[in-house]
């Protein structure tokens, strides 16, 4: 897996619409332990919410990973209510009318959550893949 950071300047034209949790890492401090990390390899996040609940967004396209009939996976890893919460639109597009609906790669949520586990996990050095999770499906 290869994630290219999508900066500030380009936020709004990369997130769609189909973009849902994966899942929420409980760990405390883990969030910030991350937010750090981004922050040091990829300068200011994507998209800065200013409130206690979210504080930061760091979102990348992900390379070379199918997401058919998609032509790309666009992948959030963000701060929620202390919690990291990880984010794609893995397995979801826009039909005719924007409205996201699911693909036949929906199934696979779980399978590529751990993949972006495991690989922030490798690129941030940070433990991620022992915390527990509340996985959305």
């Amino acid at each position: 897996m290869q994630l290219e950071f999508v900066p500030v300047e380009e936020f709004y034209f990369a997130l769609t619409l189909a973009v849902r949790t994966l899942e929420d890492l409980t760990k405390p401090g883990l969030a910030e332990q991350v937010r750090s990390r981004l922050e040091l390899e990829c300068g200011q996040p994507s998209t800065v919410a200013a409130a206690s609940q979210n504080t930061f967004n760091y979102v990348f396209r992900v390379q070379d990973y199918d997401n058919s009939p998609s032509p790309q996976v666009m992948v959030s890893v963000a701060d929620w209510q202390g919690k990291l919460r990880l984010s794609s639109d893995y397995g979801w597009t826009l039909d005719e009318s924007r409205k996201a609906v699911r693909t036949e790669l929906f199934n696979r949520r779980q399978e590529f959550s751990q993949h972006l586990r495991t690989h922030l996990q490798d690129w941030l050095q940070v433990p991620l893949l022992e915390e527990t999770s509340n996985w959305v499906a």
